[in-house]
């Protein structure tokens, strides 16, 4: 199921899986990871894992960087990107969040990477139920 908020949409993909599309040119500020927040709490009561599509081009404020994917029960999160830059984002901020103990990984959507990432949050989300 789609939903849209004010800078892209989330797409809940399964009970426990999340993707993440924001529009072109958006700045993620503060309030819109707020926003994120509130959707996140109202729809997910368990372990998640969160597929972030980058196929858009888009950066974030520095507030938005230390608070985005701050969610109690997000146990992997995946970064598909479409281009060098969006790639470079994503390392830069899984560097900023080094101390949060991410288990991320970044996969390249020009390789088929939308599919890899999806499959990869799945198997982690088995491992978390098993453990």
């Amino acid at each position: 199921m789609k939903h849209r908020l004010s800078f892209g949409y989330f797409k809940i993909l399964t009970d426990n899986i999340l993707e993440v599309v924001a529009d072109e040119g958006v700045e993620m500020t503060l309030e819109m990871i707020e926003e994120c927040h509130r959707f996140v709490e109202a729809h997910f009561k368990d372990d998640f894992g969160m597929l972030v599509n980058r196929v858009n081009n888009y950066t974030y404020s520095f507030e938005a960087k230390l608070s985005i994917a701050s969610y109690e029960y997000l146990k992997a999160i995946a970064f598909v990107y479409y281009s060098s830059d969006s790639q470079k984002i994503t390392e830069e901020l899984y560097q900023l969040r080094a101390l949060d103990g991410w288990n991320f990984r970044s996969f390249s959507g020009l390789e088929l990477g939308w599919q890899q990432a999806f499959d990869w949050l799945q198997q982690e989300l088995i491992s978390v139920k098993v453990n």
